[in-house]
């Protein structure tokens, strides 16, 4: 599979003729942080997974960087981020955000390039469709390699707007499906935040607040007394299919 990496210049160049030269360059990409929550290969606990790409050219060729390339003229950030994704790793992520800016002045050999960057986060059913091939590979996020670039400066800035927004917003429900038990839920937070969080405060705090209402459906199939399943209420509900809408939005 031909995969793209962000570096618009290096993308750019081969598909035109180069530019004149300048020390006032600017060239735009977009780029992209796929996180989904899968089991760690050793301890089995749900964790953060993203997949890279290999680079197939220089600069820094044989190196993993983010899914990402240079912004077409016809394109908006959004359809960029999107075809990219799909082409890179074969996923159409419900749920996709514009994250944040990068545009250090050295933060790529050439012609400066400044970076807008989106996050993807999909649930495990999705993250199983993704495309494998020799140039893309899925990582544990406390555990990747030395990245590309800055890339490394992104994906941890991405898990740390993931930590905050766990906190404030129903992004936790992102990784679920529309129906979910609290542990469920738990388990989202207990990954997302790398630290195990207390069932019976986490169940008190969870019931007290207004963006759970309960299903009246239990878990089917369970040897023990089933679990309640839950969802998100009224407006979180409504601002989740909001949020999962494939649209162009700013953090």
């Amino acid at each position: 599979m031909d995969v793209v990496a962000d570096d618009p210049g290096a993308d750019a160049r081969t598909s035109r003729a180069a530019p004149s030269s300048s020390a006032d360059d600017v060239e735009l990409a977009v780029s992209s942080v796929i996180l989904a929550l899968l089991p760690h290969p050793e301890t089995g606990l749900a964790t953060p997974w993203l997949p890279l790409v290999r680079r197939i050219r220089q600069p820094q060729e044989g190196m993993w960087a983010l899914p990402g390339g240079p912004l077409r003229p016809d394109e908006d950030l959004g359809t960029s981020a999107r075809r990219t994704l799909e082409r890179t790793t074969g996923l159409t992520p419900r749920y996709l955000e514009q994250l944040y800016a990068f545009g250090g002045l050295d933060r790529s050999p050439g012609a400066r390039v400044v970076s807008i960057v989106y996050w993807a986060l999909v649930r495990p059913d999705e993250a199983a469709l993704a495309v494998d091939g020799e140039n893309v590979e899925w990582f544990v996020a406390a555990e990747l390699p030395e990245l590309a670039f800055d890339h490394a400066e992104i994906v941890d800035y991405a898990l740390q707007r993931l930590r905050a927004k766990l906190g404030y917003s129903q992004i936790a429900h992102a990784f679920l499906p529309d129906e979910f038990t609290l542990a469920q839920l738990r388990e989202v937070y207990e990954a997302v935040l790398a630290r195990q969080v207390d069932p019976a405060n986490f169940r008190r705090q969870m019931l007290a607040s207004d963006v759970l209402e309960p299903t009246g459906r239990r878990v089917e199939g369970t040897s023990h007394r089933p679990p309640s399943l839950y969802r998100y209420s009224g407006d979180a509900a409504q601002g989740r299919r909001n949020l999962l809408t494939p649209r162009e939005k700013s953090v």
